[in-house]
């Protein structure tokens, strides 16, 4: 009668147990982890549609390690390191979700899924109103990714990862992914992850450093609605701009041609009055593709790749960056609320309080314009050309 062997039957525990030290601990304190998220999204303390999938997957990953033949240690969910084609049309048969990753993370298709949803849940009205302020407050959100570009790269890293770590102080998740996926194709993965994790702490994070910038007098100011109404543009005029701005930007910089292509598809979708279309995109199919990048986020989030010297330099840069785009967006509006008193002040000889509505407003519009003021330095750092950049390895 064949001896029963309990190190086959729980091979979770048994991989555990027989890891390295340091392996078993960052296994244990990701598991620990996974099921914090979880917790603090179903609690609305962080971005529920992202956390829970993530912080599940991040446990299930680092619990769910088996052997295989030949004694090496793996999963059943993904194989994010395969660059084989033999390898892969077998993982691809094996790993449940290897066909998600391979066909719509490792190429960008997921990011540019989430900017079509976003195109179409965006309102340019302000940014046609506004532009100049609209470009100055974005710019000072994106004061993160400048700063941080030449920091990394005085920490060793390279020019087109020190790009990558920095575009998370845009703090737009999708516009990170793509980045990094174009520039840094070694480390495309734990960049991807950090930016992930922290914008899903920044949502927590932030009305904490708004308080510490904002003196309490200020925060209570009630805001009256302005007297004239702003300027409203017709749909024309947001197609012929989306248009247009949508040929420039895909001019001047190629390699994010998909990215912008995918936003301004789906402002033009919005302003078509496609209702249908413009449903089907900004519900199921941006919430899918939500969903489905934070279950990969948590799958990758395995201890071996995690445990890499190099992602300790991207976990001190990424909040780094974070913070500085964060301070930087505060004193943008600071300066242009105090620059609305002066203007008002010495034309009119009037104070001019701009609207709640519009500050809102202009704050929302500096993230978003962020995704192209923030590509630049990007673009412009990693020194690599479009072809060779988008080439799959």
């Amino acid at each position: 009668m064949e001896k029963f062997d309990l190190n086959n039957i729980f091979q979770g525990i048994s991989t555990l147990l027989q890891s390295d030290p340091a392996i078993m601990y960052a296994r244990i304190g990701l598991i620990l982890l996974g099921i914090l998220l979880v917790y603090l999204g179903r609690r609305g303390v962080l971005e529920p549609l992202v956390m829970i999938p993530m912080g599940l997957g991040m446990a299930a990953v680092n619990a769910g390690v088996l052997i295989f033949p030949g004694g090496t240690p793996g999963n059943l969910f993904l194989d994010p390191m395969v660059t084989d084609t033999d390898a892969l049309m077998n993982i691809l048969q094996i790993d449940f979700l290897q066909p998600v990753y391979t066909f719509t993370f490792s190429n960008g298709l997921i990011a540019c899924l989430i900017f079509m949803g976003i195109g179409t849940m965006l309102d340019i009205n302000f940014l046609l109103a506004k532009p100049l302020q609209s470009m100055f407050l974005a710019l000072c959100a994106e004061l993160g990714t400048f700063a941080v570009v030449p920091i990394a790269y005085a920490m060793g890293l390279s020019p087109s990862d020190s790009a990558s770590i920095a575009m998370v102080g845009g703090a737009d998740g999708p516009m990170v992914l793509f980045a990094s996926l174009n520039l840094s194709k070694e480390i495309f993965v734990p960049i991807t992850v950090v930016a992930y994790l922290y914008l899903g702490l920044t949502y927590g994070g932030y009305p904490y450093l708004v308080r510490a910038m904002v003196p309490k007098r200020l925060r209570a100011i009630r805001m009256k609605p302005p007297k004239k109404a702003p300027k409203q543009y017709g749909p024309a005029t947001k197609i012929s701009f989306a248009v247009v701005m949508c040929v420039i930007l895909c001019l001047l910089f190629p390699v994010a041609a998909p990215l912008f292509f995918s936003l301004f598809i789906g402002i033009v979708i919005k302003e078509s009055g496609l209702r249908h279309v413009n449903d089907f995109i900004s519900g199921p199919m941006l919430y899918g593709s939500t969903f489905f990048l934070g279950i990969l986020l948590g799958i990758l989030c395995d201890a071996h790749t995690l445990l890499d010297p190099a992602v300790l330099k991207l976990l001190v840069l990424g909040i780094l960056a974070l913070l500085i785009s964060g301070i930087g967006g505060i004193l943008g509006i600071g300066v242009g609320y105090i620059g609305t008193l002066i203007v008002g002040k010495l034309s009119f000889g009037t104070i001019l309080i701009p609207s709640a509505a519009i500050t809102v407003a202009a704050a929302a519009i500096s993230v978003a314009l962020g995704i192209i003021f923030g590509m630049y330095p990007a673009i412009k750092a990693s020194g690599l050309q479009p072809v060779v950049a988008l080439r799959a390895d």
